[in-house]
């Protein structure tokens, strides 16, 4: 018998943060912690099904249509929406037709989708990532045949952001150099840009002539949908002409498996717009040609309804709150404990905190304590719950403090 053509074939190692999950499973410890995976549970432990998306689905089963193809692009209903909570109902770029959105499979789709757009009309460009940031972003931007350059970030000693040096590099990239920026809830250090700071970098943008890329998957997650949606909007307050928005409502809607996106792009007019919504359709055709009906179909019902979307806000003003509440709690009991430096954790925002742990330590922590998390030092904060709250508190002083 001849070789098969994938004897060669290396094995690619497994995720690192999703394999955290596969080892969580098989620990048979009652009091086991999985603070690895970026997925919000209530307070038993438990992925919520919303009210308000429940309702849509409800009204959907009561009256079962057929499922024909959506438009390549994606739900007409869902990308206005999508538009509307980006950008505001009021937006000047919307009323000027300047942004064109698509539908996509979840935040990594709609990433794909912008890395492959620009790549095709920026062919040398390269594109900035903070350091550290998301690990799918580089697999991304990779795939797509990006070259990839780090800028500051992240600032350990003080657990906050390095914000000169963050400056100091993107003002050295080259014009139409695209820069990939976390709008809100950085993943994974929690550490975000005040309004003052967001000004600065992007009148930066403005000044150098770079694309910023916006990844925005945890809206709402840190003060409220509206709040959270300022680097968004500020962009083109300030005259940044063109600009790419990779969103995802995943984490918002708890919507995880619906994979359920949208990349946005803003652009000079509206003939602009038409002629980029028509490359993005190129993209999209050439890689799953359509996208599932379902998910956009619950988002855009929840979005139209007044009392659902009020609904919805209340529910994730709900979550939100939990996650600072978990925060507060974490930071209390270390403290109680005789850990106050952990303080930063209560300053950080959205899902996760860099706990500021060593590789060694989280694997103490999942030894000798069954909490899992992942090797940067990285938590979920949106894991933690009223009854294991204090065990984990207890594990992370043991392997800080011997």
């Amino acid at each position: 018998m001849s070789a098969s053509v994938f004897a060669h074939v290396p094995l690619v190692p497994g995720d690192p943060i999703l394999g955290i999950t596969d080892v969580f499973n098989k620990d048979e410890r009652p009091f086991k912690a999985n603070l690895g995976v970026g997925i919000y549970c209530d307070d038993s432990g438990k992925i919520p099904v919303l009210e308000s998306v429940k309702a849509i689905e409800t009204s959907l089963l009561q009256n079962v249509r057929p499922r024909p193809y959506l438009p390549i692009d994606g739900l007409p209903s869902y990308n206005a929406a999508t538009q509307k909570l980006l950008f505001g109902a009021d937006s000047e770029l919307l009323a000027a037709g300047r942004v064109t959105t698509a539908q996509t499979l979840g935040g990594s789709g709609a990433l794909r989708v912008g890395a492959d757009l620009l790549k095709a009309q920026l062919p040398f460009a390269k594109i900035a990532i903070s350091a550290p940031s998301w690990e799918n972003h580089r697999a991304i931007f990779g795939a797509a045949g990006f070259e990839i350059v780090d800028y500051r970030y992240y600032d350990a000693p003080s657990h906050g952001l390095d914000f000169a040096g963050m400056l100091e590099d993107l003002g050295k990239l080259e014009p139409a150099s695209v820069v990939l920026l976390h709008a809100c809830c950085h993943n994974p250090t929690g550490v975000d840009l005040d309004k003052d700071q967001w000004k600065q970098v992007a009148e930066l943008c403005k000044e150098r002539g770079l694309v910023p890329f916006i990844d925005i998957a945890y809206q709402g997650f840190d003060k409220d949908a509206e709040s959270d949606a300022f680097a968004v909007r500020l962009f083109g307050e300030v005259g940044v002409t063109a600009y790419v928005v990779a969103s995802s409502y995943s984490k918002s809607f708890s919507l995880y498996g619906e994979r359920v996106g949208a990349v946005s792009v803003v652009t000079a007019d509206k003939d602009e717009a038409k002629r980029v919504n028509s490359q993005i359709k190129r993209v999209i055709r050439a890689t799953y040609s359509n996208n599932p009906t379902h998910g956009a179909t619950l988002v855009s019902g929840v979005l139209a309804s007044d009392e659902l979307r009020a609904l919805w806000l209340k529910e994730l003003g709900g979550m939100r709150e939990r996650i600072h509440t978990m925060r507060g709690a974490l930071v209390q009991k270390l403290a109680e404990l005789g850990a106050p430096e952990y303080g930063f954790i209560q300053h950080q925002a959205g899902m996760f905190s860099y706990s500021g742990l060593s590789a060694a330590q989280v694997e103490r922590l999942a030894s000798e304590f069954g909490v899992y998390a992942v090797n940067t030092g990285r938590i979920c904060v949106a894991a933690l719950r009223s009854s294991n709250v204090e065990h984990v508190a207890k594990a992370v002083y043991a392997v800080s403090k011997g």
